[in-house]
């Protein structure tokens, strides 16, 4: 039978100053996706999941994020009565804020695509993982699936209309994510924030947004460092990460350009100039949450610009 095996990365949604409409990939963990043609049945079925410790993933088609995302996509293209199975290997942290059900999302939809013969490009695949991305948080954002699919800095203008664009990369920008061993649930992440913001609240976290994106057209570093300032969101939710302010510290004082809270957290992102300096501030933010007597896991990685990736074709 044709098979194809792809990774999906893990990604950084909000970077700070973007909620719901700024995200960026980075090159580990993340999940491994198999899908492979079976005449036996029709539609998508999902035949094993792998990696997810005590915790329980559905089975059923329609209420898994690789599911839903493939199924969409086969009746997209006319061919629900195409039978294809699909294994989920998961190697990321649930609750992470790392985009662990968006990769799984974007993985499937890409493996299922490529399976057929490719018949849609990444651009138009998006839609579908957005679709299967729902089922996790029920909300419709790109901001974890379009970098994880497409890899790089994405912009997404209107999360409605899927107006996904790619923003420049300064050469050597590096990133240091942070992942303590505590879980919080995105829909438990959105629960705490107001849905009130004070004027001058609005206007700097605008005047931020322009000037980050500002920088990474202009290559100017020193710009992007000053820029990294959540003024809404990071207050209301740092308080579900014990000890967040001093990880944020340690990460500054050792030279990152900024910090804040990856996606809903806990995972606690430190953009840097140099993978050298990146490592010296991941280990430092370590050092912090252990202090704290919180075990956490470190990955240092540039900006991944290559998105899912087919790992191998075979039938």
């Amino acid at each position: 039978m044709r098979e194809v095996r792809v990774f999906a990365p893990a990604t950084v949604a909000n970077v700070a100053v973007g909620f719901d409409i700024l995200g960026f990939a980075i090159d580990r963990p993340g999940d491994e996706i198999v899908a492979r043609l079976n005449p036996d049945f029709t539609g998508v079925r999902i035949t094993a999941i792998t990696g997810t410790g005590n915790k329980v993933l559905p089975m059923d088609t329609e209420k898994n994020t690789a599911g839903v995302a493939a199924q969409r996509l086969l009746e997209h293209l006319g061919m629900g009565s195409t039978g294809i199975e699909l294994e989920i290997h998961k190697k990321m942290p649930f609750g992470s804020g790392l985009g662990s059900s968006a990769a799984s999302a974007a993985g499937a939809a890409v493996a299922v695509n490529e399976l057929l013969g490719s018949p849609l490009s990444r651009e138009a695949i998006l839609y579908f993982t957005v679709q299967g991305e729902e089922v996790a948080d029920g909300s419709f954002h790109a901001d974890n699936v379009a970098p994880c699919l497409v890899g790089g800095i994405t912009l997404i203008r209107s999360n409605e209309s899927l107006d996904v664009h790619h923003l420049p990369v300064p050469e050597g920008l590096h990133v240091a994510v942070v992942h303590p061993e505590i879980e919080i649930l995105t829909r438990d992440a959105r629960a705490v924030l107001s849905d009130q913001v004070p004027l001058a609240t609005a206007i700097r976290q605008m005047g931020s947004l322009a000037s980050f994106i500002t920088a990474l057209y202009t290559n100017d570093i020193s710009l992007l460092g000053r820029s990294l300032h959540d003024h809404m969101v990071e207050p209301q939710r740092k308080q579900l990460i014990p000890g967040f302010d001093a990880v944020k510290a340690a990460a500054l004082q050792r030279g990152a350009l900024g910090c804040s809270i990856s996606g809903a957290g806990p995972s606690i992102f430190a953009i840097c100039d140099s993978g050298y300096l990146a490592q010296s501030v991941g280990q430092g933010m370590q050092a912090a949450f252990r202090e704290l007597g919180t075990d956490s896991q470190l990955y240092v990685s540039p900006i991944n610009q290559r998105g899912v990736e087919i790992l191998s074709v075979t039938g």
